[in-house]
């Protein structure tokens, strides 16, 4: 299964005939993709399920209809297991930025926590998940960001980068967390749920 979210409403493209939403589902070679991620975007649609019999070649033809836009990132703990999280655009959001020609994801995702947050002594424990979102500009977009699980024992004042609209970077303890979820991005609570179970 892929979920590609547009505007937090989620295409989501699987094999599977099992129901598990309220979205209405069409079969994937049936449909226009472009007309489905406007019809998303401009809120007519909240969610999708497009039906695949062949999953693997139709996420690489849906690929195709956008240009992707490799990023990476890290949901960060401290010592004492609290996350690392950045607030831009009124909303709280976890560390990530596109990869650089020639970078490894492991590598542009802590240099991007890095810019992001003004933290060092990051150490990579594993990869998390891939997320993919939509959005527009000078064509379709397709942003795939690999997470990763990181830690840090830094400890001196964090400084948010400014010059990327970042206006605060914390560390949230488990209450702090489920508040700063509910304004959030559907991805963002995607990478949260699967540190949590993994």
């Amino acid at each position: 299964m892929y979920k590609v979210f547009v505007n937090d409403y989620p295409i989501i493209i699987t094999s599977s005939t099992k129901k598990e939403n309220n979205f209405p589902v069409y079969i994937f070679k049936n449909v226009i993709l472009e007309e489905i991620i406007y019809k998303v975007k401009n809120g007519e649609l909240k969610g999708i399920n497009l039906y695949s019999t062949d999953l693997e070649n139709d996420w690489l033809f849906f690929q195709q209809t956008t240009i992707i836009v490799p990023a990476a990132g890290g949901l960060v703990l401290n010592p004492k297991n609290e996350v690392l999280f950045i607030y831009r655009n009124n909303i709280w959001d976890l560390p990530k930025g596109r990869i650089e020609k020639g970078e490894s994801i492991e590598t542009a995702g802590i240099r991007e926590v890095e810019e992001e947050c003004g933290i060092f002594n990051l150490s990579i424990t594993k990869k998390l998940i891939t997320t993919y979102h939509i959005y527009f500009q000078n064509g379709i977009k397709l942003k795939e960001t690999s997470w990763f699980l990181m830690r840090s024992d830094y400890t001196k004042k964090l400084t948010p980068q400014i010059e990327e609209g970042i206006t605060e970077v914390t560390f949230k303890n488990d209450i702090e967390i489920e508040k700063a979820l509910q304004n959030t991005y559907a991805n963002i609570r995607l990478v949260y749920d699967t540190y949590k179970v993994s």
